[in-house]
């Protein structure tokens, strides 16, 4: 049987591709779906706990709960995608249901509201699947209590990185009833059923995504009139440690200096009294699962949704950006000030301000200059005039269904773009891919050419090192003096 089953993942992955080969009509469609009837008993990449077309449904509504055919009792069903290592990180799996290229990897699914949930939030599948095909999905609430009722629902599809995604692309798939759903608490499984959307060997693929235990629900989390948010500001970035084989002490050692000079970008560029905040939440999540599944740049836009939802209800605001970028405030603003400005909007975007990850400022003296942060060293920004730079941005996540790498197009809620003197942020791209001295070469001047593109100096992040760096020793001890930068 094992070998069997070998053979046919291998066989379906041949035919999958010479379906979009060879000319229809082909006998190919017909003979794979064949061959896909032969199901181990123990398989993992199906189910077939329901079925979409249902005698018994009447407006959405199953009047017959579902049933396990072997004992008849309700299933319970988990997804099983999440787990906390002993070191405190957590481990994120991703699970693939179908064959070949997947018809759906779920990465995880939220509740988002009384009566809708994000299945998801993220989730990637296979883009020729979307290219030439018209995949649907619908979204099906099985209570725990047997008395209730089954609930269907259509699900609504996003695609946010459409024109970037390779082998796969990030779906988020909202599911909205008609109700709320769980309203007595007594817990249930939300399943999405996935269907391919082929023409001629449509399937169906039913997966649980979500599951909630009695009692579980805190539903005054949405309700916008007691609105309750945990924190004013968070933030979602990334940290790539891509070194060849790096010590497993050394890459968790740049973890607490990259968090504090991210979480300063909250309060070093206010004023003094930015450092008298208190609040840091840290949640370290290991993905790197996720380069199983071919999608653009290591699945950024599935990890960005992902923070959205899982996050949504916990802070008024949510920043994205990259561990290389840092936010920079002018000295007479603060970040509440910003945030008071910027309320009506639910969405604004924050300008570039790309640093040079090679050209040095000399004036400290070469033996110095060499054992300065990076973003005190780094203090040449590119001036070259273009269309336009990449942005980055927050948001406030109640609004937003889905989201993107450099801004958000489904939010419900008007997006301010001009944000130029109140907020920007510095780009030191390609300054953290590789652990080796940045400095290429040093300068001394505030303007110069450098391979036909002009430089000025910009010392707007080299002026707050020495905050930082007290911040840092008063923070967490001198512990990270002698990690390498």
């Amino acid at each position: 049987m094992e070998l069997l089953r070998r053979a046919q993942a291998h066989f379906n992955g041949l035919l999958f591709f010479l379906s979009y080969l060879l000319p229809s009509p082909s006998p190919l469609p017909k003979l794979r779906f064949c061959i896909s009837r032969i199901a181990a008993p123990d398989a993992v990449n199906s189910t077939s706990l329901a079925v979409v077309t249902d005698p018994g449904l009447e407006n959405g509504v199953i009047k017959r709960p579902l049933k396990d055919k072997a004992n008849g009792d309700t299933k319970r069903l988990f997804s099983g995608n999440t787990s906390v290592l002993n070191n405190g990180v957590t481990k994120r799996s991703f699970t693939g249901y179908g064959w070949a290229a997947y018809n759906f990897v779920l990465m995880s699914a939220y509740r988002g509201g009384v009566n809708s949930f994000v299945a998801l939030s993220l989730s990637a599948s296979s883009k020729p699947l979307h290219v030439y095909a018209h995949p649907s999905y619908r979204c099906e609430w099985v209570p725990l209590n047997q008395s209730e009722n089954r609930v269907l629902t259509d699900g609504s599809r996003i695609l946010t990185d459409w024109g970037y995604g390779r082998v796969y692309t990030t779906v988020v798939v909202n599911c909205t009833f008609p109700a709320t759903v769980n309203s007595k608490n007594s817990g249930g499984t939300l399943l999405l059923h996935a269907t391919t959307g082929d023409a001629d060997r449509n399937v169906t693929d039913s997966i649980p995504v979500l599951t909630e235990s009695p009692n579980a629900v805190d539903f005054d989390l949405y309700d916008t009139n007691r609105r309750r948010e945990k924190y004013d500001t968070s933030t979602a970035a990334r940290l790539s440690l891509r070194e060849p084989k790096p010590a497993a002490s050394e890459g968790m050692d740049r973890l607490p200096r990259e968090i504090l000079r991210e979480r300063n970008l909250i309060s070093f560029f206010t004023t003094p009294e930015g450092f008298k905040r208190k609040c840091l939440r840290v949640t370290l999540h290991d993905i790197r699962d996720q380069e199983r599944f071919d999608g653009y740049y290591h699945n950024q836009f599935m990890v960005v949704n992902d923070c959205l939802h899982r996050y949504r209800f916990d802070a008024k605001w949510i920043f994205f950006f990259d561990v290389d970028e840092f936010i920079g405030i002018p000295p007479n603003n603060t970040i509440s000030s910003v945030m008071e400005t910027l309320e009506e909007y639910s969405q604004f975007t924050i300008e570039q301000m790309p640093m040079s990850s090679q050209l040095c400022f000399s004036g400290d003296g070469a033996a110095r200059t060499y054992r300065k942060w990076g973003f005190e060293k780094l203090a040449y920004r590119d001036v070259k005039k273009v269309p336009r730079r990449d942005r980055k941005y927050a948001v406030q996540p109640r609004h937003v269904f889905a989201t993107g790498v450099h801004m958000s197009q489904n939010v419900q809620g008007k997006t301010y773009h001009g944000t130029g003197s109140l907020i920007r942020y510095f780009h030191y791209h390609g300054s953290i891919s590789q652990r080796r001295e940045p400095c290429r070469h040093l300068f001394n001047g505030t303007r110069i050419m450098f391979d036909n593109n002009p430089y000025v100096l910009d010392t707007t992040m080299r002026d707050v090192g020495l905050a930082v760096k007290t911040f840092e020793i008063r923070t967490i001890g001198d512990r990270l003096i002698r990690t390498r930068q």
